[in-house]
């Protein structure tokens, strides 16, 4: 009876503070000569209306490095809305008789305007994986379901792609990736000494789904005649429970030092080179925290926050990095999803974010989002 009149309460809140849409995915699978085989992906529509100010990237995602700040933020043009197509997919993934599994994706937010982009392009056999496809310091266990193809700042890792050799076993996996880092003051001297080495152990109990991951990487430049590096690392810990069949809550908690890339949304440099030619690393820390609501009938409600924020102080002291970079990021969004039929999904979300500079100057904006999204 509780159960009930949550779920009717829920129902009339969601109904109140906003109206959408959501959905399932699916793929056409085949067999030819023992390959087993589908083609998936979808057709999506996504449009956003910036109250503020024009805060939207491709796929109309949040751009938090777009939100004035200082006196721009009190003198701002408002009312900016866009549309594009940019999140539609296509993928196949087929597995071989002897079990060997191959997959190609893509989308079409290459360079921002449509293009096609490489997603995933690997291969798989008894626990190794080889080639292009989430970083396995990555997990979306704690992750909050947003309409925002970014999501929220602060969530478990890298949050996208890169090349790499895997192997798993169980519930544990290593992995050697191509290094996503950057040094200011390097320029074109910054190199790659090594790849990045991650081990991740993810798994689940009854309604429990937890993560959590290290990270190591090389980071330094070499001029031919100076040549410098630091170490970087970086960890996270994210988890899910479902407290009911209706409720679940989720979050993240992240830290890096010399990593920033992996501390999913800054957007600052991993290290800067210091006047004594030193390579100095920049710690930081963010995290996420948000609530679902299985509405029935198709319906869905998500309310989320997330935050990433960096150590600028030693490298804006050092006159190397600027006062006017992004020292922090911050969100807010809830979401009301529903899926009138199979494979078609629509939404609406309204999203709160914030940005502040090392100079602590900072401007925050409004914005709604929709979409559909057609899955096949």
């Amino acid at each position: 009876m509780q159960s009930n009149k949550l779920r009717m309460a829920i129902r009339a809140t969601a109904a109140v503070v906003v109206a959408g849409m959501a959905g399932q995915a699916g793929a056409v699978s085949f067999n030819a000569g023992g390959w087993d085989s589908s083609v998936y992906g979808y057709a999506s529509l996504k449009a956003s209306y910036d109250i503020d100010e024009n805060a939207a990237s491709s796929t109309r995602s949040f751009n938090y490095s777009a939100i004035n700040v200082g006196a721009a933020e009190d003198n701002e043009a408002t009312g900016y809305f866009g549309a594009d197509a940019f999140q539609s997919r296509i993928g196949f993934k087929t597995t071989s008789p002897e079990g060997v599994t191959f997959n190609v994706e893509g989308d079409f937010r290459g360079g921002g305007g449509g293009s096609l982009r490489l997603r995933h392009a690997y291969g798989s056999y008894n626990g190794i994986l080889a080639g292009q496809t989430w970083s396995n310091f990555t997990s979306f266990v704690g992750s909050t379901s947003t309409l925002d193809f970014d999501s929220l700042p602060g969530l478990a890792g890298y949050q996208s792609r890169t090349p790499q050799l895997r192997y798993t076993t169980g519930a544990l996996s290593i992995s050697a990736e191509q290094p996503q880092n950057s040094i200011e003051g390097a320029g074109a001297a910054a190199k790659d000494g090594m790849p990045a080495l991650t081990a991740r152990f993810e798994d689940s109990s009854g309604g429990l789904s937890y993560s959590a991951a290290v990270l190591a990487q090389q980071l330094g430049y070499d001029t031919g005649t100076s040549d410098e590096s630091a170490f970087g690392f970086a960890t996270f810990v994210a988890a899910k429970i479902a407290l009911s069949d209706m409720i679940s809550i989720q979050g993240t908690l992240s830290f890096t030092e010399g990593a920033s890339s992996y501390l999913y949304r800054a957007g600052v440099a991993s290290a800067y080179v210091a006047p004594n030619g030193d390579v100095e690393t920049i710690s930081g820390y963010g995290g996420s925290i948000g609530a679902g609501f299985n509405l029935g009938n198709g319906r869905s409600m998500n309310l989320g926050v997330g935050m990433t924020e960096v150590d600028l102080d030693d490298g804006v002291a050092d006159g190397v990095i600027a006062a006017s970079t992004t020292q922090s990021v911050a969100a807010v969004m809830a979401n009301y999803k529903w899926t009138p039929v199979k494979n078609v999904m629509m939404g609406v979300e309204y999203q709160y974010g914030m940005r502040e500079v090392q100079s602590g100057d900072d401007g925050d904006a409004n914005r709604l989002l929709f979409a559909a999204q057609y899955n096949f």
